[in-house]
């Protein structure tokens, strides 16, 4: 078995900040079902801006929210663009085949362009 890159959000652009709450990021919940990430996975949340990379969880959000909580808050600042990924376990057999799903946003968060590595290779 191999960890591969199952799917990612591309230059998010985060909301909101909230280092009183427990931890976590709040994913807009269209976003994170085309991304086919589900609610409390793991993720790994990369910042453009500032080169920070962190590992947390993935909770629902409303329209267009991308909200780093907890001490991730104190990594990132609202305007920042991120990476969201999650990854999966391959079997070597199954590698020939897979394909991570990817989701690309525009300034407000709205997906342009979401499918697997083949469909959304000219955006």
């Amino acid at each position: 078995m191999r960890f591969m890159l199952k799917s990612k959000i591309h230059r998010a652009r985060v909301t909101g900040a909230d280092i009183n709450y427990e931890g976590s990021i709040t994913i807009d919940r269209k976003l994170m079902q085309e991304a086919d990430i589900l609610p409390y996975e793991q993720v790994h949340v990369l910042d453009i801006n500032n080169g920070s990379r962190l590992v947390t969880y993935a909770i629902e959000g409303g329209e267009d929210e991308i909200c780093l909580n907890g001490a991730a808050a104190r990594l990132v600042s609202i305007g920042d663009l991120v990476i969201i990924l999650s990854y999966c376990q391959v079997s070597d057999e199954d590698i020939p085949d897979f394909e991570p799903r990817l989701v690309f946003v525009n300034a407000d968060n709205v997906s342009i362009s979401a499918g697997r590595l083949a469909e959304t290779a000219s955006v």
